[in-house]
């Protein structure tokens, strides 16, 4: 791995500002102030304590609590100012040459409601408007920078699995398998934290789970959940034993330089009854099916449909993404900085997909008391379908 930190370069910093500055100009809107994180990352290329206004036209300012010198050797940005407080927002804007604004962009599906009327106390004369669709939007369609860095979490996501068979042993927790495996990836280079932009979602690497503890639903929207160490987190890994028989999930995020990778494999000690390893290839079959159809223009919920009948042409209806109103009913989410970026390939949504999103699709089978079986991987919209990023065996991996 390089030791040298990654830093957003400004020609990437340009065309994403620029994409923001056309949709605000065509709303009327005079500017737009960022402040959630992975959103200021992706402005600015620091997650430094900061706000971020950006103009209708012109330059971006950078406003910087904490820490100053960091986000100037961090941000390509070239107005990088101190402040203190919101309260010095307006003087700041004037100072540089800045209106205040008449109506300002704001990311209201993140922001805090007191946060929202401090600033509407703040900014009496302005009209605040909700934007966060708007760069989400932005956001779902990668630069070949962007996918270029997913790119490489994909390979370290591979190469992570292959290492599973020589961690693994009958009879270690779940834990214990999702420590060394985590351990692992942070000698690689993983970042540790990874985001999810969902008000009350929260992840730590994945789920690594094994047989019926797999397949054990928890709060998140995910089709797995697991019993997890205690009922604060309440899914993921738990301190049960592995063993011999059984599925074992491993759906890790691999986060490198800011992006992710999405990516599941499912091993085994010993071989597995055959109605799962039925049940597994039935979901790489769905996969496959839907990386022929995710073409640009093809509608979000279509591509779910077109997933759910084919679980059902296996018979599988009633397993496929969880079981009764446990069920989620989606078949894959758009990835980046974040986990639950768009778009979401889910029942009854219109997106349509664009060339160059990015995209986890994620077949799972559910069946309680026994396990989950499935796969996952990283894939990017391209003319003809999904480039899959990651290439590593999807097969069961028997140790």
């Amino acid at each position: 791995m390089e030791n040298a930190p990654r830093y957003t370069p400004l020609a990437e910093l340009q065309a994403r500002t620029k994409k923001l500055q056309k949709h605000l100009a065509e709303k009327n809107i005079d500017g737009a102030l960022i402040l959630q994180n992975a959103d200021l990352f992706y402005f600015s290329g620091t997650s430094q304590q900061a706000s971020l206004y950006i103009p209708a036209a012109g330059d971006p300012v950078l406003m910087v609590r904490k820490d100053l010198e960091r986000a100037k050797t961090e941000s390509a940005l070239s107005r990088v100012v101190p402040f203190v407080s919101p309260r010095e927002i307006p003087g700041i804007l004037q100072e540089h040459g800045i209106s205040l604004p008449g109506k300002m962009g704001m990311e209201l599906d993140v922001l805090p409601a007191n946060q929202y009327f401090s600033f509407q106390r703040l900014l009496d004369n302005t009209e605040l408007v909700d934007i966060s669709t708007i760069i989400r939007m932005i956001r779902s369609v990668k630069s070949e920078y962007e996918i270029d860095l997913i790119r490489k979490s994909a390979s370290l996501s591979d190469r992570l699995a292959a290492e599973v068979p020589a961690i693994l042993r009958e009879g270690m927790t779940e834990i214990e398998l999702a420590g060394l495996i985590e351990a692992t990836a942070r000698r690689w280079g993983h970042q540790g934290i990874t985001r999810m932009r969902l008000f009350g979602a929260e992840l730590f690497y994945g789920h690594v789970m094994a047989g019926p503890a797999a397949a054990t639903p928890s709060y998140l929207a995910s089709p797995t959940g697991g019993i997890g160490i205690n009922p604060s987190i309440a899914q993921g890994p738990s301190m049960n034993p592995i063993r011999r028989n059984e599925p074992i999930l491993v759906d890790v995020v691999f986060a490198l330089d800011g992006y992710l990778s999405d990516h599941t494999r499912i091993f085994s000690i010993g071989e597995l009854p055959e109605f799962l390893i039925d049940a597994h290839r039935a979901m790489l079959d769905i996969q496959n099916t839907i990386k022929a159809a995710a073409v640009p223009g093809a509608l979000t919920g279509d591509l779910y449909d077109l997933a759910l009948a084919k679980a059902q042409s296996h018979g599988l209806a009633d397993y496929f993404m969880g079981v009764g109103n446990q069920r989620i009913r989606f078949i894959g989410h758009g990835v980046g900085l974040e986990v639950d970026e768009f778009p979401i390939l889910a029942k009854g949504q219109k997106m349509p997909l664009e060339k160059d999103m990015v995209i986890a699709l994620e077949p799972k089978a559910i069946f309680p008391g026994k396990g989950v079986v499935g796969v996952e991987n990283t894939h990017v919209v391209r003319e003809n379908g999904l480039e899959q990023l990651g290439t590593f065996r999807e097969d069961i991996i028997v140790v």
